[in-house]
Parts: structure tokens; C-alpha cells; sequence
């Protein structure tokens, strides 16, 4: 069996000796070094370009190195072949890690300490307790439930709302429209871990914004589509929102002459929330492949319908 892969952003190399350690006998090759495409049969891949795929016609399986999958789905020539995507444990470890980082840096105000390191003032300032603070999510999926997890040993009180209620020890759960406006206003924080699709893309815009209480922080790690950046910027000018942390935005790389680099209530990270690690990440790679020969059911398969 051959597989190509393809990522601009992934050491080809670390992944090559990860998957001759998972997968002996399997040949790997990168793009676009392809070879004869007739012999490929599995694609590894984070964000291929457009039409790459198509030109595989013996393709019988696509892997996605991220979890998010829209910018393989939103390509026009897509071959009708399976597609999975990253749920691995390190993956998850990592974003829940960066949830916890971020909400810990705006509750335990490290943005005023900041501040009064580089006046160097010594000023103690007094943060609410992590059981008065509730961090709600959007999104309680796989990233999303681990990270309320990973929340719930600080105390902090937790809420989430997805597509269809949810049962998560010690996260209040809600789902629908009527679930949504009933959770923000409680929200001192909002997570948006969501799965991009054509019901959730925008669903952070002023509106949303509005609905939080007063001095609320946003955290999004899901995608750049989620969020309506100007409406961003409108609530952080006018004083609604206290912060925001950023990894995913709408062009990326972000622009450098784009505004919210310099935001003095915006924490930039470049799409580093959740990192697919190959030494923790290339058995879901083999696992696939493994399946797909052997005929059986396809690990972390993704519905097209919905988009995840």
C-alpha cells in the first residue's frame, strides 16, 4: 500500500518514521513528490490544495491531520471516498491545556500584573473565586468535553451547549436556540470549541456578544470562521467584553498590519491550540489504514452531511 502525504505546516520527516514504526511495509510519499498517482491509495493531509485530491483515482481513504476537516470538505473536486479525522489523545491533552492556560491568564488577571510588571509596581489584586466564575462552552464535543473536565478539578463552574444535550459530570448542559440564550448570560467566559459548519460559522457576532454579561472573555480554539472579527473588535472598544484569546482566525496567516495583533485586550496564538503530535498521533493514522484493509468499521469516520 502506498499514502501520500501532504501538510505545509507538518515535519514530513517525523511523520514518515512514525508511520514506518505503526505501519512496516507501507510506502510513503510526499506531495508533491507523488510518483505514479495510481499507486496511492490513502491520503494524510492538512489542508491539501484544491483539486490534489481529485487526481488520485485509486484513493480509497482521506486521514485528516487536524480535527476540523472544512478545508478538505470545502473543496469542489472532494472524491467520494471515505474521510476521517484527528481524535487522538494528544491532540485533545494539548487544546485542553490551552483552555485552561487561557482561562486561568484573564480570571487570575495576568493581564494587569502585565501591566504593573513593566511599571515595576508591586499591587496585589484580589480575583473572584474559580467556584463564582462560570466558563461556558460551545461545543461539547470531544475537545470540548476534556477541556470542561480538565476546568472542573479548578472548581470552576461549567456549562455547554451543542447540537444535542450532552451528559458531562458536573457540566449543566444546553442545546437549541432556547439553550443558547439561556447560557450566555450566565458566561463570565465563552469557549467555542464548535465544528465548522454552515449553522455554526459566524455564530460569534455582536448579537452573541450582546448577550454576554458585562466584562466577559471569549476564547476561540475551533476555527477563524466562528468568529465575526469586527464585531469582535466593536464589543472589546466599547468595554462589553473585557478580553479575548485568539488562535484561529479568518485568513491565516493573520495579516500583519491586521488590528487584532496589536489589541491590547487580545492574546494572539497561531494556531497552536491543539498540535497534532506523530509520536502520539500516527496510531489513529495506522488504525484507519488498518480497518480500511481489513473491512471494518472506520475510526473517527466523518458525516458529510454535517460536516464533522
Amino acid at each position: 500500500m502506498t499514502l501520500l502525504f501532504c501538510s505545509a505546516s507538518d515535519s514530513a520527516e517525523d511523520w514518515r518514521r512514525e508511520i514506518a514504526r505503526h505501519l512496516p511495509g507501507v510506502e510513503m510519499r510526499v506531495w508533491p513528490e507523488t510518483g505514479d498517482v495510481a499507486d496511492i491509495e490513502v491520503a494524510v493531509v492538512w489542508k491539501p490544495p484544491a483539486g490534489m485530491l481529485a487526481t488520485l483515482p485509486n484513493l480509497r481513504l482521506i486521514v485528516s491531520l487536524g480535527a476540523g476537516v472544512e478545508p478538505i470538505l470545502q473543496d469542489p473536486t472532494l472524491p467520494d471516498v471515505p474521510l476521517v479525522r484527528m481524535v487522538a489523545d494528544g491532540l485533545t491533552v494539548d487544546m485542553a491545556g490551552y483552555v485552561a492556560f487561557q482561562v486561568l491568564y484573564w480570571h487570575r488577571l495576568m493581564d494587569g500584573y502585565a501591566a504593573l510588571q513593566a511599571e515595576a509596581r508591586w499591587e496585589q489584586r484580589d480575583h473572584r473565586p474559580a467556584s463564582e466564575v462560570t466558563v461556558g462552552f460551545l461545543g461539547l464535543g470531544e475537545l470540548g468535553a476534556a477541556s470542561a473536565r480538565t476546568l472542573r478539578t479548578l472548581e470552576y463552574r461549567l456549562m455547554g451547549w451543542s447540537r444535542s444535550p450532552k451528559s458531562i459530570e458536573g457540566v449543566e448542559s444546553f442545546s437549541g436556540p432556547d439553550g443558547l440564550a439561556a447560557m450566555l448570560p450566565q458566561c463570565d467566559f465563552l469557549v467555542c470549541l464548535l465544528p465548522l459548519t454552515d449553522e455554526t460559522r459566524g455564530i460569534m457576532d455582536a448579537s452573541l456578544f450582546a448577550a454576554l454579561p458585562k466584562g466577559a472573555v471569549v476564547v476561540n480554539a475551533a476555527r477563524g470562521g466562528h468568529l465575526v472579527e469586527r464585531d469582535l473588535l466593536d464589543a472589546l472598544e466599547s468595554g462589553h467584553l473585557r478580553g479575548a484569546s485568539l488562535d484561529v482566525f479568518a485568513t491565516e496567516p493573520l495579516p500583519a498590519d491586521h488590528p487584532l495583533w496589536r489589541h491590547p485586550k487580545v492574546r494572539v496564538t497561531p494556531h497552536v491550540a491543539g498540535i497534532t503530535h506523530p509520536s502520539r498521533c500516527a496510531v489513529q493514522v495506522a488504525d484507519a489504514v488498518k480497518a480500511l484493509h481489513d473491512g471494518r468499521p472506520l475510526p473517527n469516520l466523518v458525516d458529510r452531511s454535517r460536516g464533522y
